[in-house]
């Protein structure tokens, strides 16, 4: 039997959108006049933690999630629609800023929308892009920082950190318990791994001093006390720390609080 002219394009289509460019769809709905404010474009980046779907607007990053669990590109296009309500088109360019924040975990900068999320989630969400590349801040600084008048609870910051929907660049790897463990509510235990060992964070200090009583370092020197993993802090020299287990005997000792890092105080 003859095959018609509309079976043989049919038989062709998932060649030629196999052989097309990568932001084939894109172009198509920029040419024909759909605006861009309907629809997402989505780029494929590499991390220390596996390959990373990436969406945004013309102005904001709008949702990032791993594909270390299997996830296929058609899985991201489907989760970002239902959670944002707008399509994710394959595109050609990330948004400027994306690439050196992924290769720096520098990221405090870059544009996110988060302005569809629930307000809680969200300042949960900001106080966790407020932790610098390379430290450590434990679930009650998070607490703290996120509502200083009414303070969300553990439970509902765990919550918060779970339902990341911009995973890497809001970075939930660097957020731990308060004995020091890591978190990881939004990862899986190697993937949170993988991304403190690119920022170096040295995460076998940190248990060795929590197991000490290490919660907060001080210096006899200063006299402040910060955060183990806080940039002042890795600059007290062996001979000049002093341990302590909670900022009441950092107090208790004549000892204030870094105003980089922001210990708790009470």
């Amino acid at each position: 039997m003859n095959e018609s002219k509309d079976d043989a394009v049919a038989r062709r289509l998932p060649d030629l959108a196999s052989s097309a460019p990568e932001d084939f769809a894109l172009r198509v709905l920029r040419r024909v006049g759909i605006s861009e404010d309907h629809y997402d474009s989505y780029v494929h980046l590499d991390t220390a933690a596996g390959g990373l779907f990436v969406a945004a607007s013309r102005r904001a990053v709008t949702g990032a999630c791993l594909d270390s669990a299997g996830l296929t590109a058609t899985a991201f296009e489907e989760l970002h629609r239902a959670r944002t309500g707008r399509s994710a088109i394959p595109g050609g360019k990330p948004l400027p800023g994306i690439v050196p924040a992924l290769r720096t975990g520098r990221a405090r900068r870059l544009a996110i929308d988060l302005s569809g999320l629930p307000q809680e989630q969200r300042a949960v969400l900001q106080a966790v892009r407020d932790i610098p590349t390379g430290q450590l801040r434990p679930l009650s600084w998070i607490a703290r920082e996120a509502g200083d008048a009414s303070p969300p609870s553990v439970s509902d910051v765990l919550h918060a950190l779970a339902a990341n929907p911009v995973a890497v660049l809001v970075p939930c790897h660097r957020v731990t318990h308060d004995n020091g463990a890591p978190c990881d509510a939004a990862y899986l235990p190697e993937t949170g791994e993988a991304l403190r060992e690119a920022e170096h964070i040295d995460m076998r200090r940190v248990t060795e001093l929590s197991r000490a009583g290490a919660v907060f370092l001080g210096s006899d020197t200063t006299f402040i006390y910060c955060h183990p993993t806080c940039a002042h802090a890795r600059r007290i020299t062996p001979g000049h720390r002093v341990h302590f287990r909670t900022p009441h005997d950092a107090r208790e000792a004549g000892y204030r609080a870094c105003k980089s890092c922001r210990p708790l105080t009470v």
